[in-house]
């Protein structure tokens, strides 16, 4: 009994000095993988840097009809390359709808009439037309468009008087709701949705623009529009609303964006004016810049407004001046500066479309369209009491309402448009490798690594690396070995909260013999972008590129680089969660060569999860990829990476099911490989 006791005290004490152990190497990992490497601001300043490279000018020019020639095909650019790629190109073509419905008592000169119009098959929006009572020929219409007032929408105060000024001067005011906003108010409409449409192929700028293109419809179909005397204002959103449509439809011949807009090269280092997906539509600055939609309005009147101390965005300081000097030069190679205005709102100067703002909006009515009316006064007419509620003036509309979940859920069930093909094929492969690539923007990154610092606890060594990728970017990497052994394989790890979150993964990797280099790539981890970071993802698509061609790209060089350094150990790359997981699938569908094995925790079994799940762009925007969907889903970019090993770890019922097939695909590679096992 003594001696059973004595072995049973000394296995009792040895479990002890292992859990000791395993503790203290637990803690030297996660205290290695905290390692700064790089600071905040350099995440910042390289995102900064590389937007702004990629943003265009505005060209100088001398003969007006180089210009028109030039803004021509911006406009045609515009249209096809970002407003109406895929589905939207049938939705601007579709048979339009108008219902008109109730009429009510507006004021003693004009009436209110309620209508609702489909923007695009099955979407409709409600409105306002301010109609004048005693109309007679031809007289100027108005466009009022509004930004981001949830709450009240359409109905909002400073809006309705903007409106019935309008319409106590004889003049044809719509009132229109914007999408997500007032009566359209609802998770489905939430803009940062409209990427699902992107993920799709199919522009999610395209119903934004529709509205306001359906809008215009209305109000030239009214048999006393004047197509001479057409103008579109509006607050913030609606700002860069009046800007966007007026730019681009030149049916629009008085515009007055009021604080809404700025250049992209000035919010890239203004970050309040950052722009939400719709003001930062995919692939916009390969064609143009906001600068070049400013200029693109001459020689048709404009007045730019902003507000001196704006508690939102645009403040004049820094807005305003930018789009002047690009817009005044084309002003006056057409002789008509005068038609070039700005005013900057000092009373009450936040931001704000009060009424100092909508006298100066009256005065350019007054300029251009009422040309010799010395009756024209622009002093606001006092309307408070006529002000309706929200009640009042609501717009029934259909039940069944799309928006932008339900529009990309109509979309996915189409795609992608090339499924796996029944056998391999290198035709296919080859052909697929390249179109993903394409699609994802990744490019051939070369890697520059800067050792910064080494350190050793235990059996565990640490080397602290700056891997620079392609002069642009600093992505920090921790190399752990554990003992003095060669690695039997050297695994990247990527994961969704960043390294640190991965220990528990390289603890098991460092037991079974493998090396570790833990990796942070673009937006993840330490390479988080400390402002505004899902705007400046934004902005990576607008200027051309993808955050996960970006990632992509990393990945892809650094597997390069650290084959190099372990030539005689296989490189895997093991993904934890949904955003790296698909990051890193890219990444080895595309880097056949250095790549010898791929793990992925947490991924999607089908990228048509992020429409079905209604995810939103601004907490995962690498899934936001345009029109990946369109072209392979999780299965067809698998597939790339045979008949190298791939394994989904801990995989459910939804991905076994999509990714079934991958087994016989492996087994007609001559791989006996199960994904899925």
């Amino acid at each position: 009994m003594r001696h059973a006791s004595s072995l049973v005290i000394s296995a009792f004490a040895c479990l002890i000095v292992v859990c000791v152990i395993n503790a203290d190497e637990r803690e030297a990992i996660e205290s290695m993988l905290k390692s700064q490497v790089i600071t905040p601001e350099l995440s910042q300043a390289e995102v900064e840097a590389f937007c702004e490279a990629r943003v265009p000018l505005v060209p100088p020019t001398t003969s007006k009809m180089i210009w028109e020639q030039t803004t021509d095909k911006w406009r045609a650019d515009m249209f096809e390359q970002v407003i109406f790629r895929g589905a939207a190109a049938e939705w601007r073509t579709a048979t339009r709808r108008v219902d008109w419905l109730d009429e009510i008592e507006g004021g003693p000169e004009y009436r209110i009439k309620k209508l609702r119009y489909e923007v695009l098959p099955g979407l409709w929006v409600p409105a306002l037309l301010y109609e004048p009572i005693n109309l007679s020929g031809k007289v100027p219409v108005v466009m009022n468009v509004n930004g981001h007032d949830r709450a009240d929408g359409k109905s909002a105060k400073y809006k309705q008087i903007r409106c019935i000024n309008q319409a106590k001067r004889g003049m044809i005011a719509l009132n229109v709701e914007w999408l997500g906003m007032g009566q359209l108010q609802s998770n489905g409409f939430t803009h940062y949705r409209m990427n699902q449409l992107d993920l799709c192929g199919t522009s999610g700028i395209a119903p934004f623009y529709l509205t306001m293109e359906r809008g215009l419809d209305v109000l030239l179909d009214h048999e006393h529009a004047d197509p001479e005397r057409v103008a579109v204002a509006g607050l913030s959103g609606g700002g860069w609303q009046t800007i966007f449509i007026s730019s681009l439809d030149t049916r629009v011949t008085l515009t007055n964006p009021v604080a809404g807009y700025s250049s992209f090269l000035t919010r890239i280092h203004n970050h309040s004016d950052l722009g939400d997906s719709e003001q930062t539509p995919c692939d916009m600055a390969t064609v143009a810049d906001y600068k070049h939609l400013t200029a693109m309005m001459a020689p048709r009147a404009t007045l730019l407004t902003f507000n001196v101390a704006d508690n939102c965005c645009f403040a004049s300081g820094h807005a305003l001046q930018p789009l002047i000097d690009a817009a005044k030069p084309v002003f006056q190679l057409y002789n008509q500066v005068d038609r070039l205005d700005s005013h900057v709102n000092h009373v009450p100067g936040n931001h704000n479309f009060e009424q100092d703002n909508r006298e100066a909006l009256y005065r350019m009515f007054g300029k251009h369209f009422y040309v010799g009316d010395s009756s024209f006064d622009a002093q606001e007419i006092l309307s408070g009491d006529e002000v309706k509620t929200k009640e009042e003036l609501h717009v029934p509309l259909p039940s069944a309402n799309a928006d932008f979940n339900t529009l990309a859920l109509g979309l996915i069930d189409k795609l992608p448009r090339e499924r796996l093909p029944a056998k391999p094929a290198s035709e296919w492969t080859a052909t697929a490798r390249q179109r993903l690539a394409s699609v994802a923007h990744v490019h051939d990154y070369r890697i520059e690594a800067e050792e910064v610092s080494s350190k050793s606890v235990g059996d565990i060594t640490a080397k602290i690396w700056k891997l620079n990728a392609n002069n642009e970017w600093s992505v920090p990497a921790i190399e752990l070995v554990k003992g003095s052994g060669v690695p039997t394989a050297i695994s990247i790890v990527i994961a969704d909260a960043g390294r640190v979150s991965a220990a528990d993964a390289i603890e098991r990797l460092l037991a079974q013999g493998h090396g570790v280099l833990a990796v942070d790539p673009f937006y993840i981890g330490e390479s988080k972008i400390p402002s505004r970071d899902f705007l400046f993802a934004l902005l990576v698509g607008a200027v051309g590129e993808r955050p996960v061609g970006i990632q992509a790209s990393q990945l892809s060089a650094i597997a390069r680089w650290t084959k190099e350094q372990h030539e005689s150990s296989a490189v895997e790359l093991v993904a934890l969660g949904e955003r790296m997981s698909l990051a890193g699938l890219v990444a080895s569908a595309l880097e056949s060569e250095a790549v010898t094995g791929v793990e992925l925790q947490g991924s999607l079994a089908s990228l048509k999860q992020v429409v079905e799940r209604s995810y939103v762009v601004n907490e995962k925007p690498e899934l936001f990829c345009f029109g990946l969907l369109e072209a392979f889903d999780i299965r067809e970019i698998a597939a790339l990476v045979a008949p190298r090993e791939l394994r989904f770890i801990d995989a459910d019922d939804r991905t076994r099911s999509e990714l079934a097939p991958l087994k016989s695909w492996y087994a007609d590679l001559g791989k006996d490989h199960n994904p899925l096992r």
